[in-house]
């Protein structure tokens, strides 16, 4: 079984890679509004290795049989949309500790 620290680490990658993602509602208008397209590159840099970090966690927690590989399709699968992560925090994350 999943320990609680983990499950804590993988809360709080989740909420940051939900907080990049929408930070691109901020940045987006910047870019084409504005023609200021500095803050869109840092964000989207970031929002990319957070990205790849979540991908990361979530694989390595389903390798170990923490949950069903369906459940990590829908962890994935929220990750594409907005707000799908704190979707998954308050429905399944907060449950497991």
């Amino acid at each position: 079984m999943i320990d609680n620290m983990t499950i804590r680490q993988f809360r709080i990658l989740a909420l940051v890679e939900g907080v990049s993602y929408l930070s691109f509602a901020i940045t987006m208008p910047l870019k084409y509004a504005f023609e200021m397209g500095m803050p869109n590159y840092i964000v989207g840099m970031l929002h990319g290795v957070v990205f790849l970090l979540y991908c990361l966690w979530l694989l390595v927690l389903t390798l170990r049989k923490s949950w069903s590989w369906p459940t990590g399709f829908i962890f994935f699968a929220a990750s594409l949309i907005p707000f799908g992560t704190f979707y998954i925090d308050k429905k399944y994350l907060k449950k497991l500790l």
